[in-house]
Formats: structure tokens, C-alpha cells, sequence
């Protein structure tokens, strides 16, 4: 009998249901956005296994005790990205109303593989693709789909890069002669990921040292010139708006005329950092963006959508679709004037969730103004802390911050002096070891969170503002929280 499941889907379609949803993520906005409580949980891995470890149920049970559960048992120990004192990794506190649209969403469940399955919110990214490709300074003649990530976007942009210089590798495959790819040393690990994906091979991906963490352009045209003279096949040139170390900017104003004259195809990873092209002090790197072929754009990051809402450009849509040409009648199976719509042939992505509505309504919700406001606000939350640092001895800034990531590093109780140019080794190596040891003793008292990374070799902490209620009070907590943690270390 079905029966009973039959009225049991009824009544989690009532109102008092979804009521019960939106209470326990009410409660969550509240808890954790006025500061209260731990940034993250204090518990193991191990220890949380342990309560993970049910065997699998074979009877169901009411929606409103799985609540209470998920409430006491994942929320709880989740990380709170709505805290304002949590200034970790590049994942934002979403706006409410993408997290309401969710909801919607998995409601809705449209595939946005053909236009058939979603007929509105497949044209909502067709629109979207256009407003955003239109701020990058491409033309009528681009292309896009949404992604679930930088990951994918910069994945979907490299393999569109490959056919366009080997246009039968799909078919053929790359044979003896692959190409090579150009990249900067602090390019994110999805580029070199996708060039062994892509059957390039890792040992064909050429780095580029930095200048101040962005591509040395100097070094950039030797490279290229000497691959050229060598006989070497140049597939892409990646660049970096927003790199995840720094935030660093790539000169792309000086890279896009470089690969213009060798007609090397620039792809810009642009993440991070596309979202300040909704800025009204936007980076003058970002005005070299036109040159470029393709770009990867997260409105999760500096949007402030939830995750997942990536997105990959191409400035001549040709391009994505000649990167999937595949027949697949039992689903492409409209007219010309169908196939065109379908964003499936322009996507890994069969099962596409129509995450195009989120993004849709959080820019009809704040404008592109408002939006702008909003990465202008998190990066001054960044040069607030910059600040706040030059005003101690106890820290020190490791550069300026271009976007909302800025690393520093824990000095100790001497200070600037000793870690400057008269320290010795056995000093510099007490610091390293003093950084390196001070982000999991303060992540761990739950206080706060941040990241950390090595720079020139060395440790240093790292923090990313993707809160907007997080502000100067804050920023000067982090750095006494910091201080006190580390003289702990420092005597046991």
C-alpha cells in the first residue's frame, strides 16, 4: 500500500511545514549574525563521525523532530558564515533572498539542459548571460552558462580554448603534439587541474613568476617568444582577476595586447574578482577584460550568492558550442531555433538546477548599484584591517589589499624590529613557526576563524571579507584575539 506515503507528501506540502523550514533558518539567521556564540565547531572529525554513525533508517519520522535534530546536531557545529568575526575562505554569508529562492527553486526542479524542460529560466539566462557578458565588454556575439563553480567555468573555458586551436581533437584526440598552456605562478589549481584533465599534460603548463603576486609581464613575453621560437603551440595564456592568495589583480591591460598580436587565446579567471566590474571604483586592471576570449565569473563569491552559481563567458558563443558538439537526438531533437536556446550544448551539465533564478532575483532585488555597493563595502572592510595593522608593531601587512583578501603575519612580542632586516634566522624561523601554529589555536576556541597560506615560502595568515555586517569592531578583535592567542603559545 501507498496510502500513507501518498498523505504523508500531502501534508509536507502544507504551509505549516514550510513554516517549520523557515523558522529554523530564521533562528540561524538570528544566532548568527548578531555574533553570538562559536564561529565553528570544537569537535573532531572523529567525534563527529561518531554521531553521524546510525545505521541507515528503514521507518521514517515527522518533519518537525528531523528538524529539531538538524538543528541540535548540524547546525550547531556548522560553520557560521553569517558570524561577523568569520573572515575564512571565499565562501560569502548569501543574501537571505538567495536562500529563500533555493526553496523555490527545488520546487520548481527545471533541468535547464533544453529549453523545453525550462522555458522561463532558460531565458532568464540567456538574458543574464547577455547582461553580464555586456559588462565585460564583449559583444552581441557572446556566449555563457551558469556553472557550479570557478572550477568548472575555468574547465569549460580551457577545453573551449583546445578545440578552437585543435578544432578535431574531440574527435581525433591530441596526438604527439600537444599544446602548451601560460599561467601565473599564483593561478588557482583548477588551471592546472583542467590542463592534466584536458590530456595536455601537467608537464606542458607553463608558470609564470610574479611581481608583487600578479604575472610578470616582462617574464610573460620572453615566455612567449621563446615558445614561439621553439615551435611550440601556445593554447592559452590564463591570467588572474582576484587571485585566492592575495586578491591580486592580473595587468590585463597590458597581457590582452600581447596575446591580441600573437593571437594567443586569453582566458581571465575572473572568480574572484569579475564581480568588481559592479563597482563604481572597479579596478583599472579590469579595463584590459575585452581582450580577452573567455572568463570565469562566481556570483557566489563577491555576489553574495549561495553556492552553487558559477559562470563561464566566452566573448564569441561559437566558441562554447564548438567545445560540445555532440548529437544527442533523444534530447536535442528541436529545430534550429531551439538548439540554440538549449544552453545543454554549451554545458558539461545534463542535469542543470535552475540556479539562473537566484542569481535573477538578487539582482532584481539590489541592482547592479546596490551589488556594486556591496564588494566596494567588503573591500573596505579590508583595508580597515590593513590599517588597523600599521597601527601595531605586534603585525605586519604583507601587501595592499586590491579586493577583500589581505595576508599579514603575527610578529611577536619584539615586533617589526626583530623580524625586519637585522633579525637572524633562528628569529625568522621562531615567527614562521609562530604563524604557522597560531590560525589552528585560534580557529580551534571558536572565537573567530580565518585562513592561512605561504607567500616567498613563508606562513602567513590570510583573511577574506565576505560578510557585510563584519566592520571595524570586528577587525580589531581579530588582531587582539590574534595577540593573546599567540603570547599563549609563546609561554606555555
Amino acid at each position: 500500500m501507498i496510502d500513507d506515503i501518498l498523505a504523508e507528501l500531502e501534508a509536507d506540502t502544507s504551509l505549516e511545514v514550510g513554516k517549520q523550514f523557515a523558522a529554523v533558518t530564521a533562528r540561524y539567521f538570528e544566532n548568527t549574525r548578531a555574533g553570538a556564540g562559536q564561529v565553528s565547531t570544537p569537535h573532531t572529525p572523529e567525534q563527529l563521525a561518531q554521531r553521524f554513525s546510525e545505521e541507515l533508517p528503514r521507518q521514517g519520522r515527522p518533519v518537525a523532530e528531523i528538524i529539531a535534530r538538524l538543528e541540535r546536531e548540524v547546525l550547531a557545529d556548522a560553520n557560521k558564515y553569517y558570524h561577523p568575526m568569520y573572515m575564512g575562505h571565499q565562501t560569502s554569508a548569501p543574501l537571505p533572498v538567495g536562500i529563500w529562492m533555493e526553496s523555490v527553486i527545488g520546487a520548481l526542479n527545471q533541468s535547464l539542459a533544453v529549453w523545453e524542460m525550462s522555458p522561463t529560466a532558460t531565458m532568464i539566462e540567456h538574458q543574464i548571460v547577455g547582461w553580464l557578458a555586456t559588462l565585460a565588454g564583449y559583444g552581441a556575439a557572446a556566449g555563457g552558462t551558469l556553472t557550479s563553480g570557478g572550477t568548472e567555468a575555468n574547465f569549460t573555458a580551457m577545453l573551449a580554448a583546445r578545440n578552437s586551436l585543435l578544432p578535431n581533437a574531440w574527435e581525433e584526440g591530441l596526438g604527439a603534439d600537444a599544446p602548451v598552456v601560460v599561467y601565473g605562478e599564483h593561478a588557482h589549481y583548477a588551471v592546472t587541474r583542467a590542463i592534466g584533465q584536458l590530456g595536455i599534460g601537467r608537464r606542458r603548463g607553463i608558470s609564470i613568476p610574479s611581481r608583487d603576486y600578479r604575472i610578470n609581464v616582462d617574464l610573460l613575453v620572453g615566455a612567449l617568444d621563446r615558445l614561439r621560437e621553439e615551435g611550440k603551440s601556445i593554447m592559452a595564456v590564463v591570467a588572474t582577476a582576484g587571485t585566492t592568495a592575495t586578491g591580486a589583480f592580473d595587468d590585463l591591460e597590458a597581457i590582452g595586447p600581447i596575446c591580441d598580436e600573437r593571437g594567443i587565446w586569453l582566458h581571465v579567471d575572473a572568480a574572484h574578482g569579475a564581480s568588481a566590474l559592479l563597482s563604481s571604483r572597479r579596478p583599472r586592471a579590469l579595463s584590459g577584460l575585452s581582450h580577452s576570449r573567455s572568463l570565469a565569473w562566481d556570483p557566489h563569491k563577491m555576489m553574495l550568492l549561495p553556492l552553487a552559481t558559477g559562470m563561464v563567458l566566452t566573448r564569441e558563443e561559437d566558441d562554447l558550442e564548438r567545445a560540445f558538439a555532440q548529437q544527442a537526438p533523444y534530447l536535442f531533437h528541436g529545430g534550429k531555433s531551439t538548439r540554440i536556446i538549449d544552453q545543454g550544448i554549451r554545458s558539461f551539465q545534463c542535469s542543470r538546477r535552475a540556479d539562473v533564478l537566484k542569481l535573477w532575483f538578487v539582482i532584481q532585488r539590489f541592482g547592479s548599484e546596490g551589488l556594486g555597493r556591496l564588494y566596494d563595502h567588503l573591500c573596505n572592510t579590508a583595508q580597515l584591517l590593513h590599517d588597523a595593522i600599521e597601527e601595531r608593531d605586534d603585525f605586519e601587512n604583507l601587501h595592499q589589499p586590491e579586493s577583500n583578501i589581505l595576508c599579514f603575519r603575527y610578529l611577536g612580542a619584539a615586533g617589526k624590529r626583530e623580524a625586519g632586516s637585522g633579525a637572524n634566522d633562528r628569529d625568522r624561523q621562531r615567527v614562521d613557526d609562530l604563524n604557522r601554529e597560531l590560525r589552528p589555536r585560534y580557529n580551534r576556541e571558536g572565537s573567530g576563524w580565518i585562513t592561512a597560506t605561504v607567500l616567498d615560502g613563508r606562513p602567513v595568515l590570510r583573511v577574506t571579507m565576505m560578510n557585510p555586517r563584519t566592520g571595524e569592531a570586528h577587525v580589531r578583535a581579530l588582531l587582539d584575539g590574534l595577540a593573546a592567542k599567540a603570547k599563549e603559545i609563546e609561554s606555555p
